[in-house]
């Protein structure tokens, strides 16, 4: 059972923060997840690793530091906006926005839908889930579904489940390192097979099965669907772009989503640089997907983030200075 935290732990200042990942065993899963991170032995059929959660039964607990063992729904309430940051927390309360996964596409994956806030909280009490992906490896030939290509409404959407004609709807997009696809709840997409990504969203775990190519589980019996659930959570307006461009810099913050969630940028590093939050009044996450790098706050707090790690960093550390071991890329993001 974990420890409460004593009142000379709580009266030491926050500092970055790693956590143990949490390995989801998924039928489609593979054992990239495991090499990219390198965990050994390597396991085979991780789906996602949840890097940063705070999802009820799938909670974080700090790696390093004082706080090493602590949940972070725990330390969340224990430091509040000290960890958070002054408007995150007075628009979420000791609930953390955001949930950071590696996701191993071995197999396709379902096709699916996220409801909106509004929707979340009538039928689950939960919040939407809007999410973006940054495609960290992807085999020759990859692909995933993003969006309606064809005009389809709730009446024929019903129509096309039951005669097989569904798939025929959906935008295909053929995917490379690189590629960033921003995702608004609601719009119907599937990662296919050969895809490896690293995927921000908000803390959410509610996801509309509608398509699963016939596939079983375990036990034998066909994964369930939510075709009806799903259909009042779909939006079936066609949107002319799907996949983000942005142009690749080194040794700056580059762009790749914003939204009433969260914002996500790409460092490139070459050389050190030194990141200046006090403005922000939120926490930041800073997901590793290439190379090694030292970081370091004002008050002398110190880590290494290497390729397949991820760090918190509470809203107290307000100048961060990263120093790439040769080169590093970075995810950056932030409520």
């Amino acid at each position: 059972m974990t420890e409460e935290i004593d009142k000379q732990t709580i009266d030491t200042p926050l500092y970055p923060m790693k956590f143990r990942p949490i390995l989801k065993p998924i039928i489609w899963g593979g054992a990239e997840i495991c090499r990219f991170k390198n965990i050994s032995p390597v396991q085979d059929g991780i789906g996602e690793s949840w890097e940063i959660s705070a999802v009820e039964g799938s909670i974080s607990e700090v790696a390093n530091g004082v706080l090493q063992g602590q949940p972070l729904d725990k330390v969340i309430q224990t430091y509040k906006e000290k960890l958070l940051g002054k408007r995150i927390f007075e628009q979420f309360g000791t609930t953390f926005p955001l949930l950071i996964k590696f996701i191993d596409a071995k197999q396709d994956l379902s096709i699916q839908v996220h409801p909106n806030d509004e929707l979340a909280q009538a039928r689950h009490n939960s919040f939407g889930k809007t999410e973006m992906w940054y495609v960290i490896d992807a085999v020759p030939g990859a692909s995933l579904y993003a969006g309606f290509k064809r005009t389809l409404t709730p009446d024929t959407y019903e129509q096309s489940i039951q005669d097989g004609s569904f798939m025929e709807y959906l935008d295909k997009h053929s995917v490379s390192k690189g590629d960033v696809f921003f995702l608004p709840a609601g719009r119907v997409h599937s990662i296919g097979a050969g895809t490896f990504i690293a995927e921000i969203q908000q803390t959410s775990n509610i996801t509309y099965r509608i398509f699963d190519y016939n596939r079983r589980d375990a036990d034998g019996n066909l994964r369930e669907l939510h075709t009806e659930l799903a259909k009042e959570a779909i939006d079936f307006e066609i949107h002319p772009h799907h996949c983000t461009q942005y142009h690749p810099q080194t040794d700056e913050a580059v762009q790749l989503a914003s939204c009433n969630y969260f914002t996500t940028n790409l460092l490139h590093l070459e050389k050190p640089l030194q990141r200046n939050y006090a403005s922000l009044h939120s926490f930041v996450v800073y997901i590793c997907v290439e190379g090694k790098l030292h970081l370091r706050d004002e008050h002398g707090n110190e880590l290494t983030l290497k390729q397949g790690e991820s760090a918190l960093i509470p809203a107290t550390s307000q100048d961060i200075y990263l120093s790439p071991v040769g080169q590093a890329k970075l995810l950056e993001a932030y409520g």
